[in-house]
């Protein structure tokens, strides 16, 4: 599988809003799962949110809800992470994440944590 390459990460103020970006090429088929994730210094590896592509279906962490939008462009084979409203505690290394091996949507959200592909990750920074 080719790599996955994340992008867009900046240093933003409190209130502002990003799009990070997730090359994803040979990933977007079927029963894949992908989504991102983010670790803050200190802290340990936490999810984003995820999205099963055969069906569209998308899972948010509570901490980012009505905040974070994930969203496809399977022309470009790319994954996007719009945030908005952003606050200081979403500074982190933010990392998008896929796996063709988990089998069911349901999994998606609570498996993708030990996925077999990971990129290098985008940092974001947040000035209050």
């Amino acid at each position: 599988q080719a790599p996955l390459v994340e992008s867009g990460g900046d240093s933003v103020e409190a209130g502002g809003s990003l799009r990070l970006s997730c090359v994803a090429s040979g990933y977007g088929y079927g029963s894949t799962c992908v989504g991102w994730f983010r670790q803050a210094p200190g802290k340990t590896r936490e999810g984003v949110g995820t999205i099963w592509i055969d069906d569209g279906d998308t899972q948010y962490s509570d901490a980012v809800k009505g905040r974070f939008t994930i969203s496809l462009d399977n022309a470009k084979d790319t994954l996007h992470l719009q945030i908005n409203s952003l606050v200081p505690e979403d500074a982190a290394m933010y990392y998008c994440a896929a796996d063709p091996a988990l089998g069911s949507s349901d999994y998606c959200s609570v498996r993708l944590n030990s996925a077999s592909y990971w990129g290098q990750g985008t940092q974001i920074t947040v000035s209050s």
